[in-house]
């Protein structure tokens, strides 16, 4: 099976064990270590306390229904996509430590793509199957974590959520993990496309209830009906989400 970790799967079994190769002349960071680490460091810590109170004075976020992520156990929190700002509204919404896919070309340059390993962010290449990077997403959600994915893909426009690349649907169904969908609002006016430095508006949090997963027989394949089905649920509390954070 061949899978877009944000598109939709070409078939619905399980991936075979041989490792993924991009194709020609497509660079692909797949020596970067990841190793699903908990622990939350000083260094981490101090880190997140700086970024996050940055952001707190900057953008002054008020953040609705904290209590829809759990304080325990694997899910995906699936935030709009609006701004190259929305990675970083999500810590607002836990104390966890959360686990990121990123675009592999952030790893380009080796210092901060080293930087980003240690924060639990890993690379995915977005054009094509990635096996790697579903085997590591689903790593991070067997151990009981949270992994931030953005299911509309690429950064979109207007009020309205458009058609969902089906990989969050995916990978909750195949792991058995709750899909939190978070709204956020402004920031595409706080740091619209082309920006280079992000104006000081008021940004709203909105966190939905989480969407349970049927459980599934081990070795059982994932129904594409279920994606599908998953994925339409997903957008349409999503928007929901999106329009309370608005309001």
């Amino acid at each position: 099976m061949a899978v877009n970790p944000q598109g939709a799967s070409e078939d619905v079994a399980d991936p075979p064990g041989d490792r993924y190769h991009a194709p020609s002349g497509l660079p692909v960071h797949r020596d970067v270590p990841f190793v699903v680490d908990p622990r939350r460091s000083l260094v981490y810590r101090f880190c997140r306390g700086l970024f996050v109170g940055i952001l707190k004075v900057w953008f002054r976020p008020r953040v609705r229904g904290r209590g829809n992520v759990a304080q325990t156990g694997a899910a995906i929190l699936a935030p709009v996509h609006r701004s190259n700002l929305d990675f970083g509204f999500t810590p607002f919404v836990t104390k966890r430590k959360l686990f990121f896919m990123a675009k592999e070309e952030l790893w380009k340059v080796g210092w901060f793509g080293r930087v980003l390993s240690s924060f639990g962010v890993f690379p995915v290449h977005r054009t094509g199957a990635d096996r790697e990077s579903v085997r590591r997403a689903e790593e991070v959600l067997r151990q009981g974590h949270l992994l931030v994915m953005f299911p509309e893909g690429s950064r979109k426009s207007g009020a309205d959520i458009g058609e969902l690349m089906e990989g969050v649907a995916f990978l909750a169904a195949r792991s058995g993990a709750p899909i939190v969908p978070i709204g956020i609002h402004p920031s595409d006016r706080a740091m619209p496309k082309g920006s280079y430095f992000p104006r000081p508006l008021g940004i709203t949090v909105s966190v939905g209830e989480p969407i349970e997963i049927p459980g599934r027989e081990p070795g059982r394949r994932v129904a594409r009906s279920q994606i599908h089905q998953l994925t339409a649920t997903l957008r349409e509390r999503l928007q929901a989400a999106y329009d309370d954070a608005a309001r």
